[in-house]
């Protein structure tokens, strides 16, 4: 008998092998099956403008006016970000800034309080 991980996402024990990839029936989360015991070791590390790594969760600063596109409004130098959370691509940031709402930003322009 071969032993399958449990989901990476939910943790439900009852996760099975699919071709290549092994599938959570309750979240319906897939993951192949050669990343799964490297997909710890290889997780992309998030820094700020600083250097400083990031995680989930973290209050970050706004180190530059940054204009919406297609709105006129501007997130502000010095606006602070609670509770942000990390994501995969170029703006790899996503958190809700008051008065403004839900959006992604780019790590570069954040600096860690």
């Amino acid at each position: 008998m071969s032993t399958i991980p449990p989901c990476p996402k939910c943790g439900s024990e009852y996760s099975y092998e699919d071709g290549a990839m092994f599938v959570c029936p309750e979240c319906a989360h897939e993951w192949p099956q050669v990343a799964a015991t490297s997909e710890a070791e290889s997780e992309r590390v998030i820094k700020d403008s600083n250097g400083t790594v990031l995680q989930d969760g973290d209050t970050v600063t706004v180190i530059k006016d940054l204009k919406l596109k297609g709105s006129s409004l501007v997130v502000k130098v010095g606006t602070k970000v609670k509770n942000i959370r990390l994501v995969d691509g170029d703006h790899d940031i996503d958190c809700k800034i008051d008065g403004i709402g839900a959006m992604s930003l780019k790590s570069e322009f954040v600096r860690k309080v």
